[in-house]
Parts: C-alpha cells; structure tokens; sequence
C-alpha cells in the first residue's frame, strides 16, 4: 500500500521487553518544584514554625474533643491542608470525546462485515455499504458525496468510490481526514483483511464523524475522505498504478476550485500497531509536522512520534502535495517482527488482524488528530 522502503531505509524491529513507557511526561516550573502529570511536588518539605501548645491559654482549643487537643493530630491536619493539588489537567487519552476502546470495536464490526475489501468483490461493496450506513443524518442534509469514477488499472477498468462526508464549519476552509478502506488487489487470493492497514483507520473516521456530527466545527470545516483504490492492482508499485483514488479527487478540486480552499490534508494510516511509533514522514509538510510535535506534547504523546524517519513513502498524500496543499501522514510503517518469512512484518500479510492493534494505539491516534486539527485552527 505503500511505496516499497528504498535500500537502507530499513529500521529494525521496535517491540522487545526493552521499550519504555512513552505515555506521559515530566518537567520543572521556575520555583524548583518538580512537575508530573499536572502533580506539583516540593523539592523539600516546607518549614513551619508552630506556637508552643498550650490549649488552656486558647479558649478555642478548650472546647475541642479531647482527640483534637493532641499536636500530633493538628501537625497530621496541617500536613493535609499543604499536600500538592492537581494543576490544570491536561488532555489525555483518558478525557478523549472519542475513545480508542469504541474505534477498535468499530475496527471487529468492519472486518466482520467486509474481511476482504479488494476491488470489484462483495466485501468491497460491504465496506461501501458499511461507510454509508455511519453517515446517513450527513446524506439527509445533503453532507454526503459519492464520487465514482472509472480507472484504467493492470486488471482493466475497475469502477472506483471515494466517499466524502461535510462538516461545515464558521471558517473559511476545509481540513480534510482521509484513510483508504480497500485492502490490496494482489492478495485476494489469500486471507488478507487489512486490520491495520485500512480498516481500523476507517473506523478512526467513522468515530471522529460522529464526534462532529455531535460538535460542529467552530473553525475550518471538516471534510471525511474515504478513499478507494490506494493499492496497487499489478503488485508493483508505480506513479501510474496506485493511488487511483486520491490522484483523481486531487485532480477534481483542483478543476472545480475546491483545492485553494484546503487548509490542511490529514492522512491516517497504519495507525494501530500495538508498538505505535509516528514516523517523521519526510514528504509531509513541515510546518505541519511542528504543530504534530506540539500536538503530542500536549496530550502527551511525545514518545509516540518521530522516533524514526521515513522515506520516500508513497501515500495518499502525494497527490496533493504535487499540487501544493499542505499534507501530513500519520503512519507507522515499521509493523510487527521482522523474520525471513516476513521482511516487512505484518504489512500485507495475512497476520495483519485485529489482534496486532490495540484501543490504546487507536486512542493516540485520535488524541493527535483532534489536537492537531485545533491547533490548525489557532494559526493566523
């Protein structure tokens, strides 16, 4: 799905006992206290001078319970009124509207309906059909787009969708969401149903639909982009055999106008490997793979992103990129263990199912795209 890695790029496998934890963060503030996870601690334990105890001498302290007059018990109460108190929480996983829990059993129900989503086939129809269902209240209100197109591929013309689902928002200009939902023409003859790659990124859509359908979008409007025919049809890689879906929508906004009016182009891909890693995708623009980085600081994510470079990726971004929109692609393309059996890992092989992801990679991903989205919307 994915331009093949150029000699040299190859990274070596990242799971292992050895992998540390990369949720969360700490750091100092300028009184030397120490900072974690929004928890104040005192670098030393404060000092304070107490009046010598004479409970007769105080006509207060006379009329406490015997219990109460003991300075052990007042040091106790004192001690509890200084603990550290949580500063402004900061957004996590765990506060998400949408949850990684819901996008993962979103993810079952899609491969259950449509296991195999190669094109021209039943499950491909499923998918559709799938797609369509989830945005009903859009097509109502005329928010729902299906863009059919015919492409000239290895195998012959194959009739290609892409769906393109509206959230308007109060400013002008668009951010779009895209992930293919086909899996790959090549391995229809075996049992390849695309867990990570396209499935459970279609469910990411899904559930980020829903959220907008629950808030609309206060800034640029959001647009879903389901795109089809990501893959190569001959197994080979090229400009000419691949990308058919997101190369021909390029093509159409750039005809009808709507392309000036893209702010950004968001790519998910890949984006549920249990070991999720980000990679600093050299063709995305950069100043969008800043506001990423501060992104995942602020939901603290940071250990989930741009611990490796890639390069040279083929992605549904390119097409847009060739004709000067802003693009990032959130992918992790180093998934599962790297054998002789299986050079690539898991990637399209028959062992990418749904038990290589997991809710709490989803549950980062989707962290990462609303802040990302609404930092977009703080740019001048």
């Amino acid at each position: 799905m994915i331009l093949p890695r150029p000699s040299g790029a190859s990274r070596t496998n990242r799971s292992g006992p050895n992998q540390t934890n990369r949720i969360g963060h700490s750091g100092s503030n300028r009184s030397g206290h120490k900072r974690i996870n929004g928890i104040v601690i005192l670098s030393e334990a404060p000092r304070i001078s107490l009046p010598p105890h004479s409970p007769s001498s105080r006509p207060e302290a006379a009329n406490l319970p015997p219990q109460w007059r003991d300075p052990r018990i007042s040091l106790l109460l004192l001690l509890v009124l200084l603990l550290p108190v949580p500063a402004t929480a900061q957004k996590s996983g765990s506060t998400s509207p949408v949850t990684g829990q819901t996008i993962y059993t979103l993810t079952q129900q899609f491969l259950n309906v449509a296991p195999k989503r190669f094109n021209g086939s039943p499950g491909h129809l499923a998918a559709e059909n799938f797609i369509k269902d989830h945005f009903k209240p859009e097509a109502a209100k005329g928010n729902f787009e299906t863009d059919q197109f015919t492409a000239n591929t290895p195998a012959g013309p194959q009739t290609l969708r892409n769906y393109i689902v509206r959230f308007p928002g109060k400013k002008d200009g668009i951010i779009v969401l895209a992930s293919h939902y086909e899996t790959n023409f090549p391995l229809k003859d075996i049992n390849f149903v695309g867990a990570n790659d396209g499935a459970c990124t279609t469910a990411l859509l899904i559930q980020l639909g829903a959220y907008f359908r629950a808030h609309p979008p206060t800034g640029y409007s959001i647009w879903l982009v389901f795109d089809d025919g990501e893959e190569s049809v001959s197994g080979t890689w090229s400009d000419a055999d691949s990308l058919y879906g997101t190369r021909h929508l390029a093509a159409k906004w750039y005809a009808d106008g709507t392309l000036a009016h893209v702010k950004a182009f968001l790519l998910a891909d890949m984006i549920g490997d249990k070991d999720l890693n980000i990679d600093k995708d050299d063709q995305s623009t950069p100043w969008l793979e800043d506001l990423l980085a501060v992104a995942a600081k602020n939901t603290g994510h940071s250990g989930n992103i741009f611990k490796y470079p890639a390069q040279g990726l083929g992605d549904d971004h390119i097409p847009f990129k060739k004709r000067g929109v802003p693009v990032l692609d959130l992918i992790d393309i180093d998934y599962g263990p790297h054998t002789a059996s299986t050079p690539d890992g898991y990637h399209h092989t028959a062992q990418d199912t749904i038990d290589k992801i997991s809710p709490k990679s989803l549950q980062i991903a989707a962290d990462l795209f609303l802040e990302t989205i609404r930092l977009i919307n703080q740019r001048p």
